[in-house]
C-alpha cells in the first residue's frame, strides 16, 4: 500500500493512522518533497479512474489566483500539478491497481 501524503494535513494524517491500525505495511510519499513524476501522477490518475481536474484542490489559494476558470487539457493540468503540488488533492492511498482519494477518511477502509 502507498499514501501520498501531506502530514500537515489532518485527512492524510488521519488516514495514515488507520492504515497502520489495521497493521497494513505502508509506503508514505510525501508528495509536496518528493514530487510525482508525470509518469506516476497519469498512473495514479488511471487507478482512481479519474480526469486531472478532478483532483485538483480547488480551495487554494494558488489555483484561484491562477488557473480558477481556466480551461486546460489533461496534460496541462498535469503538468500544473507537477509545478504546483499543494493542489493534489490528499490523501490518495493505491493498493494494486486501485486508488482512493480518503476523503473522508474512513475511505481507506475500502482498500485494508
Amino acid at each position: 500500500m502507498k499514501i501520498y501524503h501531506n502530514p500537515r494535513c489532518s485527512k492524510s494524517r488521519q488516514t495514515l493512522q488507520l492504515i497502520k491500525d489495521a497493521g497494513v505495511t505502508v509506503e508514505i510519499v510525501e508528495y509536496l518533497k518528493t514530487i510525482p513524476t508525470i509518469k506516476e501522477l497519469e498512473m495514479v490518475l488511471m487507478k482512481l479512474n479519474l480526469k486531472p481536474k478532478d483532483i485538483i484542490r480547488k480551495g487554494e489559494s494558488v489555483y484561484k489566483e491562477k488557473f480558477k476558470n481556466s480551461n486546460f487539457n489533461d496534460d496541462e493540468w498535469i503538468k500544473i500539478m507537477i509545478e504546483y503540488p499543494k493542489l493534489i488533492e490528499r490523501p490518495i492511498v493505491i493498493k494494486g491497481n486501485k486508488a482512493i482519494i480518503c476523503r473522508p477518511p474512513e475511505n481507506v477502509l475500502d482498500l485494508i
